[in-house]
C-alpha cells in the first residue's frame, strides 16, 4: 500500500514539472526515487514520453521505450497514443501509422484514441478513403467494443471538410444526427460553418449558424467571425454587418484580428471613413496596434493615394518594435504601382530582395501589372522571365495585358506555357486569345491554339 501511494506521489510530481517544462528535474526526481525504493511504473513513463515529445522531439520520446523496457515495464495503449500522437504533431506521418501497426504487432489493443489519431494522419497524408475505413471500424462498437467520442466525429468532419469534402462532411452530419442521435458539439458546429464558409456556401453556413443558436449552445466569436469574413469575401456587405451589430448587441470582446477583418471589408468597399472609424473604436477599447492592423492601415491610406501617411505608419511600427512582414512591403509596392511610380516600386521590390524576402510573388505580380498598364510590356516580359516563382495570376494578368496591346501571339505562346505548367488559367484569357488571333486574321494559329490547349487538358 505504502509503495503504490508513493508512485502515485511520484507521478504526480513528475506531471507537475512536466507542465512547467522541468524535465531534468522530473528525471531526478525519478532517480532519487529509485533510491529511495520508490519505483516508476507505465504512468510515470507514459508522462515523461508524452512531454519529451511535446517539448524535446520524437527521437528523444521513442527512446523511452527502451528504458522502459530495461526496467521491466511493458508498454500499453496510451504509451503507443502518446508517441503516435507525438509523431503526427512533428508532422512524422508515416511514423504513426508504423507505431500503430507496431502496436498492433505487440498484441495491445488499440483505443479509440489510437484510431481517432490514425484518421488524422490520413487525413494529412491526403488519403480520406483510408480515414473513412477507420471511421466506419469504430462506428461499427458492437463488434469492436470501440465507441466514438465526440473528437472521433470531430476529426472525421474536420478532416472531410480540409480535404475538400465538406458537402459529405455535410451529409454525415446529417446522417450522425438521424440514425445515431448525435448531438454535435459547439466546436463541431464551427468546423462545419468554417467548411462551409471556405466552400463559399454561405446560405449553408447560416442554416447551420441557425441550428446551433437553437440547440442550446451560445455562437463564440469564433462562430460569429467565421461568417463575419465570409459575408464580406463575398461582398455580402450588409449581412456582414448586421452580423457585426448582433455581437456588438450580445457584448462580445472583439480581438485585434475581428477588427481588422472588418476594416479590410469597409476599405475594399471604398468606406474609408468608416474604416477608420473603427480603427478609432478599435483603440478605444484598449486593443493595441499589431502587425495585422498595421497593415489594415497602410492598405488604407495607399488606397486612398497618401503614401506619406503610410511612410508615417511605418516609422511608428519602428518605435513599437514591429518589423515589416512580406504582405506590408507588397501593400507599399501594390500602392506605389497604383499612384503610377513604378520606379519607387521597383526599388521597393529590390530593397525586399536586399533584406532576406527573396522572390516575392505577389509583390512581383503587382509590378508586372502595373508595367504593363503603362503600356511598357517588353520591361512587364523582362521582369517575368526573372520572377524565379509565378502562379496562375502571373500568367493570367501578362497574357490579358498582351491581348490588350494585340501582342496575341506572344499571349498564345505564353498560355500553352503557362498550361504545360500544369496552372489554371481563367477562361476569358483563353477565349481573349483565340478571339484575337482570328480577328487579327491569325484562324490557322487560333485552330492549333485550341487543339493544343484540348490535348493538354485531356492529357
Amino acid at each position: 500500500m505504502v509503495g503504490k501511494l508513493s508512485t502515485k506521489l511520484l507521478n504526480i510530481n513528475i506531471a507537475s514539472l512536466c507542465k512547467v517544462k522541468q524535465l531534468n528535474r522530473a528525471e531526478s526526481v525519478i532517480i532519487d526515487g529509485i533510491r529511495l525504493g520508490v519505483l516508476p511504473d507505465v504512468v510515470t513513463y507514459n508522462t515523461l514520453i508524452d512531454a519529451y515529445s511535446r517539448l524535446i522531439g520524437f527521437d528523444a520520446a521513442y527512446s523511452l521505450i527502451h528504458r522502459m523496457r530495461e526496467a521491466g515495464i511493458k508498454p500499453d495503449v496510451v504509451t503507443y497514443n502518446c508517441l503516435i500522437a507525438g509523431a503526427a504533431r512533428n508532422c512524422l506521418l508515416s511514423k504513426s501509422l508504423d507505431l500503430f501497426n507496431e502496436m498492433l504487432d505487440k498484441g495491445i489493443a488499440p483505443d479509440v484514441w489510437s484510431f481517432n489519431t490514425l484518421m488524422h494522419c490520413f487525413f494529412k497524408l491526403g488519403n480520406p478513403e483510408k480515414a473513412n475505413q477507420v471511421f466506419g471500424y469504430i462506428m461499427d462498437n458492437s463488434l469492436h467494443h470501440i465507441f466514438p467520442c465526440p473528437t472521433t466525429i470531430n476529426t472525421m468532419i474536420n478532416g472531410l471538410c480540409k480535404n475538400g469534402y465538406t458537402s459529405h462532411a455535410l451529409m454525415l452530419f446529417r446522417n450522425l444526427q438521424r440514425v445515431y442521435g448525435f448531438v454535435p458539439q459547439l466546436v463541431t458546429y464551427n468546423i462545419l460553418i468554417n467548411g462551409l464558409c471556405k466552400i463559399r456556401r454561405l446560405s449553408a453556413a447560416r442554416r447551420i449558424f441557425k441550428e446551433l443558436a437553437a440547440s442550446g449552445y451560445v455562437p463564440n466569436v469564433i462562430t460569429y467571425t467565421t461568417v463575419l469574413k465570409c459575408c464580406f469575401r463575398l461582398k455580402r456587405f450588409e449581412q456582414g454587418f448586421e452580423i457585426l451589430e448582433e455581437m456588438f448587441e450580445k457584448g462580445y470582446t472583439f480581438d485585434g484580428f475581428a477588427y481588422c477583418t472588418v476594416v479590410g471589408a469597409l476599405i475594399k468597399s471604398g468606406r474609408t471613413k468608416e474604416a477608420a472609424e473603427y480603427m478609432e473604436l478599435m483603440i478605444k477599447k484598449g486593443i493595441q496596434h499589431d502587425l495585422a492592423s498595421y497593415n489594415t492601415l497602410i492598405n488604407m491610406y495607399c488606397r486612398e493615394g497618401n503614401l506619406d501617411g503610410s511612410y508615417r505608419l511605418l516609422d511608428e511600427m519602428e518605435k513599437e518594435g514591429l518589423e515589416c512582414d512580406e504582405y506590408t512591403h507588397t501593400i507599399l509596392i501594390n500602392g506605389l504601382c497604383r499612384t503610377g511610380n513604378t520606379s519607387g516600386a521597383k526599388r521597393h521590390l529590390q530593397h525586399m530582395n536586399m533584406i532576406g524576402f527573396s522572390s516575392p510573388l505577389v509583390a512581383s505580380n503587382c509590378m508586372v501589372d502595373a508595367l504593363c498598364k503603362e503600356g511598357r510590356i517588353d520591361q512587364a516580359l523582362e521582369m517575368f522571365k526573372s520572377m524565379k516563382t509565378k502562379d496562375s495570376f502571373t500568367y493570367t494578368s501578362l497574357v490579358h495585358n498582351l491581348c490588350k496591346a494585340r501582342s496575341f501571339r506572344r499571349a498564345s505562346k505564353l498560355l500553352l506555357s503557362c498550361l504545360k505548367r500544369g496552372l489554371r488559367i481563367l477562361p476569358s484569357a483563353k477565349r481573349a486569345v483565340i478571339d484575337g488571333l482570328r480577328y487579327s486574321g491569325f484562324h490557322k494559329e487560333a485552330r492549333k491554339l485550341k487543339s493544343e490547349m484540348q490535348f493538354i487538358v485531356h492529357q
